[in-house]
């Protein structure tokens, strides 16, 4: 019960899934596309240890931003309306710290793993992120915030 309402957003008809089920599905498919069609390796050790500071970096911006929506009292749940307009941290240097944390995540995993076929899935991710969830958000976010979140979009990146 508990993880069902971790990894899906109730709607009025139907469950949605929320970018931690997109996750868990992009890592998984980066082992398999890793184990099952490597194609050929491209990033031989030690070069591939350079997967390492993506992969802090990411951490860092989940962790960071969650703790950033928990200290502001916001949701962290796509669709569901801001309480605040969080513009410190992480966020001055991402306006999806966690989007950019995950794919970071991925594209690190990626590195470390040194095939060709796992550089696939950050890039899906990425793009399955924006379509679904960051269009959507930016949208609430200028309704909400107005010319305050527009001023925010204009200094702040998007992704990195």
């Amino acid at each position: 019960m508990l993880f069902e309402k971790i990894i899906f957003a109730e709607s009025m008809e139907r469950k949605r899934a929320l970018p931690p089920t997109y996750f868990m599905i992009s890592l998984v498919a980066v082992f398999i596309l890793y184990f099952v069609l490597p194609v050929i390796h491209i990033i031989p050790f030690p070069w591939n240890l350079w997967g390492i500071p993506p992969l802090l970096i990411g951490i860092y911006f989940n962790l960071s931003a969650d703790r950033a929506f928990k200290e502001a009292g916001t949701t962290v749940k796509p669709f569901e309306e801001s309480g605040s307009l969080i513009t410190a941290g992480v966020f001055r240097i991402s306006r999806h710290p966690m989007y950019a944390g995950m794919v970071l995540i991925l594209l690190g995993i990626a590195i470390l793993l040194g095939a060709l076929t796992p550089f696939i899935v950050p890039l899906v991710f990425a793009i399955l992120m924006e379509t679904v969830f960051i269009r959507i958000e930016e949208q609430m976010m200028e309704d909400k915030f107005g010319q305050a979140y527009l001023d925010y979009e204009n200094r702040v990146r998007k992704w990195l």
